[in-house]
């Protein structure tokens, strides 16, 4: 079965012309697992463990799994230093659900994914006992039949034809499928906006390649296939199309509220971790150090003293630390061999624990800069026509280029040696920081939370 974005706001009005959504369906709320993708962080999930509070999902029930060694291997069966193999991956989230199917005392789990991780998840319902564990599994933009097929890097787990997926993707029971029996899946995919579901190899750095890979490649025989027309690689998971979705598929009914509900007390916590050395990791970084300033959202000037400052142990945990409503943020973090990086935020709305943040390196290109800031998006990709944005005034933002939205990160160089306000808009989020000098070695950075 297919949706599409016009049938989903069909849902959505007969929804609410029947009044309040869900709030008779929640008698009880699994407990849900997400589950990030290549090369992330499980920082990326807490927009959407926010919309599902919002709508009465208790907090002490979502959970956000991160991979010690997020990256795939090379070939998935040959170790590679920084990289993990698909049966590591499925190892850690069979750890994740036996431990919180502990902590909550329910029978089964919800697993969410985005990308690489519906690989680990249809790997452990399939083969690692999760098809007595798992209720649900939603996978958002995962790439079912590979980002590419054939005869190039053969032993690669997004291989189409590669050991992995072949098996993966046998038949299963009497009717054939490609998901295990027994357990509810719904994919969530583009139309042919998905920069891993591509005809040809660009976004893998071989743009004269066929991948023979279609536009469908994400969905499975035997799920409930969803399409978001217009959403990239991320959105399809992290997207408040892709919450509506996956909260009717667990539910039974779509959410009653769309937007985020503001808490007046917020508490943010986090880890600093590794991700840019010579072994990326999201393992803690030990001895970096934080500093946390109120800024004014104007002019990303800094409003007094510090306002939390902490070195972090061997948990790299960086809080908590109690923040304002409304108030926007500058992060500072410092750590050896990293250049101290500044990380500009808009006021968070809610409270959360997996505010991760990763401090970052001088490239060799850019030392000639007199600052150099970048405007980030981990939840989705700049789609040029599609979204509203600009850096410093500059649209589309430098590096952004035209067609598939696959770029979540637009660097500017300046030359001026003043530092001063630059502004950075995604859609309806606004972040203004300052042009901290490279010459003192500080990186800027802006993040979107959506």
């Amino acid at each position: 079965m297919n949706l599409t974005r016009r049938s989903l706001f069909g849902l959505i009005l007969a929804t609410l012309l029947a009044g309040c959504a869900g709030d008779a369906t929640r008698k009880s709320n699994p407990p849900v697992v997400f589950v990030h993708g290549n090369g992330d962080t499980a920082a990326l999930w807490h927009a959407m463990a926010w919309r599902f509070e919002s709508n009465g999902w208790p907090r002490e029930r979502l959970f956000a799994l991160d991979l010690p060694y997020p990256l795939a291997r090379d070939d998935d069966a040959k170790p590679q230093a920084g990289r993990s193999s698909s049966a590591e991956s499925m190892q850690h989230l069979a750890a994740e659900v036996a431990r919180v199917r502990k902590l909550t005392g329910a029978e089964k789990v919800v697993l969410v994914a985005n990308s690489r991780g519906g690989n680990a998840i249809r790997n452990y319902i399939r083969n690692g006992g999760g098809a007595a564990t798992v209720s649900h599994a939603i996978l958002g933009g995962t790439p079912n039949h590979g980002v590419w097929a054939g005869d190039f890097s053969p032993g690669n787990e997004f291989n189409g034809k590669g050991p992995f997926l072949t098996a993966l993707n046998s038949a299963q029971g009497p009717e054939g499928l490609e998901v295990t029996p027994g357990v509810a899946f719904m994919t969530l995919r583009s139309d042919n906006y998905d920069k891993f579901a591509q005809p040809d190899g660009r976004w893998i750095g071989q743009p004269k390649m066929q991948t023979h890979v279609a536009y469908d490649g994400p969905t499975l025989k035997g799920a409930l296939n969803v399409v978001l027309p217009g959403r990239d690689h991320r959105e399809v998971s992290y997207h408040p199309e892709a919450f509506a979705q996956t909260f009717r598929f667990i539910t039974g009914a779509l959410p009653g509220r769309g937007s985020i509900a503001p808490e007046s007390t917020i508490v943010l916590d986090g880890r600093i971790t590794d991700f840019q050395g010579t072994s990326p990791n999201n393992l803690p970084l030990p001895g970096a150090s934080l500093e946390i300033f109120e800024t004014a959202s104007q002019s990303g000037e800094r409003i007094g003293k510090a306002v939390h400052a902490k070195t972090v142990g061997d948990d790299g945990q960086w809080g908590p630390f109690n923040a304002k409503p409304n108030v926007s943020y500058e992060f500072v973090i410092g750590a050896a061999g990293f250049a101290l990086t500044h990380i500009y935020r808009s006021p968070f709305p809610r409270s959360s624990n997996i505010i991760h943040m990763r401090p970052a390196r001088i490239v060799d290109a850019d030392r000639e800069a007199a600052s150099v800031v970048t405007m980030n998006r981990p939840r989705g990709y700049y789609g040029v026509g599609r979204d509203s944005m600009s850096l410093d005034g500059v649209n589309p933002p430098p590096g952004v280029p035209p067609g598939v939205a696959g770029v979540s990160a637009a660097k500017l160089k300046l030359n001026e040696r003043a530092v001063r306000s630059v502004t950075a808009i995604f859609n309806d989020e606004r972040i203004v920081v300052r042009s901290w000098p490279l010459k003192e070695n500080r990186l800027v950075f802006a993040e979107f939370h959506y």
